[in-house]
């Protein structure tokens, strides 16, 4: 039976690339899986005009009848998974966020990893491998109110603490009582770093859980990167960024599970609260001022492309 892989929200960004990684190394069967249909069918194409043949299933980690669907097909075609990626996620703007917004980071990153626990988890083989795409916005290290670094940092850590950690950040944004300190930067990005502190938290529990089978769980901050959801701002493209992932899951030694991984393969201790590796909003203007200035036209260029791709206007180098 054929060995296989499957990789959440790839239809663009690290999770197509990781997908393309994959389809070169990988000698098994690889899923690319999107909530679109249309735009996961259109990834396919695009990979099979390199030469790549992955399949495909519709997957929204939000929606459980989704997630059923994707559990029955892979049982019923495969037996089962060798690989699963969990690089599925949404971010926030920084500023003026509604609840249901909030909400929505917080069911993509965190809930619909916990989905996929209860019902993709049980058909990852034995020896498999399971990696959470998480962010340096997962890092316990975002997090500043002592009560929850203290409960988030028990040896005995449960999902239920988890889940009230989750509930008390949406709790005080419903109540209107949220405190930006209890973050870090001024509470910038706070569904997301939430959201992604919870995944890491998560990833150990996983670990734990799945050590009768031999499965490794792994967590990774993929770097700052070129995507979407940074407006195409970052300095690795999303090829650069597949790297420690693909890594993580084809060759990485089996002794390392329930590890943080930067995105040049150093683990972290990510207990480490103390620790000056969380993302900042000064950080990301200082990197792109100092950017734009080296690379003026690259960037012009760029970000007219990003703006037209909306629209469906793509325009060549020779346009400027």
């Amino acid at each position: 039976m054929s060995r296989v892989a499957l990789v959440t929200g790839s239809n663009k960004g690290i999770g197509y690339a990781i997908v393309k990684a994959l389809c070169q190394k990988f000698d098994g069967v690889v899923y690319l899986t999107s909530r679109s249909e249309v735009l996961g069918k259109a990834a396919i194409n695009k990979l099979n005009k390199l030469g790549l043949q992955p399949e495909y299933h519709q997957l929204d980690v939000t929606n459980r009848d989704s997630v059923i669907a994707l559990r029955d097909h892979i049982a019923s075609k495969h037996g089962g998974l060798d690989i699963l990626i969990n690089n599925a996620g949404y971010v926030n703007s920084v500023l003026f966020n509604s609840y249901k917004e909030e909400e929505k980071v917080i069911d993509i990153n965190y809930r619909g990893v916990l989905t996929m626990q209860e019902l993709i988890y049980p058909m990852v083989r034995n020896n498999g491998r399971i990696l959470n795409v998480s962010s340096d916005c997962g890092h316990l290290s975002n997090i500043r109110n002592k009560y929850w670094i203290d409960r988030l940092s028990k040896k005995d850590l449960k999902i239920s603490d988890i889940n009230e950690f989750v509930d008390w950040y949406l709790d005080s944004k419903k109540s209107g009582s949220f405190n930006p300190d209890d973050l870090v930067d001024k509470g910038s990005i706070a569904a997301y770093r939430v959201s992604k502190v919870a995944l890491c938290a998560l990833t150990m529990i996983q670990q734990k859980d799945l050590e009768f089978k031999n499965i490794s769980v792994n967590s990774v901050h993929p770097g700052f990167v070129r995507t979407d959801m940074t407006m195409k701002l970052g300095f690795l493209s999303t090829d650069e960024a597949a790297k420690t992932p693909v890594y993580l899951v084809l060759e990485a030694p089996e002794s390392l599970r329930g590890a943080y991984v930067w995105h040049d393969g150093t683990v972290l201790d990510w207990f480490d609260h103390t620790a000056n590796v969380y993302f900042t909003t000064k950080f990301a203007r200082s990197w792109v001022l100092s950017s734009v200035i080296v690379n003026i036209k690259e960037y012009i260029f760029m970000w007219i492309n990003y703006i037209l791709e909306k629209v469906r206007l793509p325009i060549t180098n020779k346009t400027l």
